[in-house]
């Protein structure tokens, strides 16, 4: 345990980082908590209505849409994993021109959201780039932005194809651990390329999977509002709004901060259920 002065001294070394984490992490949590108990401006109204913003959601249909949404984007997420996890297998196995792929699919990773979604916006638009090829070889143009069929699933591709190159960088690392006597040994004992995947690589890879699908899930639920506000405006309709645009809409435009502390607390619950969920796995197999 050290002396008490050590102790001391080890207090001192860490008391900015717990007074930055109070500030900036514990603070705002916990006025959230407080506020999503009150209809307030923010400012000098601040009526206590208890249990109301939570009640008033479940028949708030922009919320219901945000929420059906939300768990269609958790049902995409093992893609998310799986992509770049397999497109880094394939470039550790020495797939020609495995540096350029490398490099170009990390480059979406140092854009902004905005930029990207800027840039999409440009060419999905229906007067944008994308349809003006499919009018030069004859086929008919598609509101990718303004249908709601397909609207939220280009969102995700977009934000799936931003992302791809840090989980790639993430699973090429991990799979740098794979040692070569264990490839070597399966190929001379008539292994194939699938098999050695499915039944060394993967095994080996499995605390990565597990940590890039944590990261993956926060990132989708918390990361995607400069893209939704740039690409798609959460239209049309709700039909492409998360939960953290929503946030943002009561709050800035609606002028209602606890409805959107509510929000805000539904979604920290969400995150914090799934985060817990799958770590508890990862000490499962940890443990294995």
């Amino acid at each position: 345990m050290g002396s008490p002065a050590e102790r001391r001294i080890a207090l001192l070394f860490i008391a900015p980082a717990l007074l930055l984490v109070t500030i900036f992490r514990i603070f705002p949590l916990a006025w959230g908590f407080a506020l999503s108990f009150f209809d307030s401006d923010g400012m000098t109204k601040f009526e206590f209505v208890g249990l109301g913003n939570y009640v008033a959601l479940a028949s708030d249909n922009a919320f219901r849409d945000s929420v059906e949404n939300t768990l269609i984007l958790i049902a995409t997420l093992p893609i998310w994993v799986a992509l770049p996890m397999l497109l880094a297998i394939l470039i550790h196995q020495g797939v020609p021109g495995g540096s350029f792929f490398r490099a170009v699919y990390f480059f979406p990773a140092v854009l902004s959201s905005v930029i990207i979604g800027s840039i999409f916006n440009m060419v999905l638009r229906f007067d944008g780039s994308l349809n003006a090829m499919l009018k030069a070889v004859g086929l008919v143009p598609v509101d990718w932005l303004g249908s709601g069929t397909t609207a939220l699933f280009v969102l995700f591709s977009v934000h799936l194809w931003s992302t791809f190159g840090m989980s790639l960088l993430i699973f090429m690392a991990g799979l740098s651990t794979v040692p070569k006597e264990l490839i070597e040994a399966a190929r001379l004992d008539g292994a194939k390329p699938l098999q050695i995947w499915w039944h060394v690589m993967i095994p080996v890879l499995r605390p990565i999977i597990e940590f890039v699908g944590v990261v993956t899930t926060i990132g989708a639920l918390t990361s995607m509002f400069g893209l939704i506000y740039v690409l798609t405006a959460g239209g049309p309709g709700t039909s492409t709004a998360l939960p953290e645009f929503l946030i943002w809409l009561e709050q800035g435009k609606m002028n209602r901060p606890g409805y959107a502390a509510a929000i805000s607390m539904l979604l920290f619950s969400l995150m914090a259920g799934l985060a817990y969920i799958q770590i508890r796995i990862m000490s499962k197999n940890a443990n294995l």
